[in-house]
């Protein structure tokens, strides 16, 4: 079963939703400005704010007859968790690297 890290990397792995996904930090937008501002059809853009929706990475709030879209904290907090746990073996494989290259130029 993939955690919800797994599911926001996966996620953004595609590039259309990528866009998406970096275009909405600025401000909260629209699925008709989103589509306008990507050049992609606001259909497109509803699908992949679909699955960004299910991979809480964005949310969704309604003003008056438009639905705007923002960043959702959530998603990010969860792909950060997953990362992290790969960073210690990273650090210790960095250090060990290191180590090799003094030991071979001294």
């Amino acid at each position: 079963m993939a955690t919800n890290g797994v599911r926001a990397i996966t996620a953004l792995a595609d590039p259309t939703r990528r866009a998406i996904f970096e275009a909405l930090p600025q401000a909260a937008r629209s699925v008709g400005e989103l589509a306008r501002e990507l050049g992609v059809t606001s259909s497109a853009v509803s699908q992949h704010l679909r699955v960004l929706r299910e991979a809480r990475l964005v949310m969704m709030r309604p003003d008056g007859n438009r639905r705007l879209y923002s960043l959702d904290p959530r998603g990010l907090a969860d792909a950060r968790d997953y990362l992290e746990q790969f960073w210690p073996s990273a650090i210790a494989a960095y250090s060990a690297a290191l180590e090799t290259a003094a030991t071979a130029n001294a």
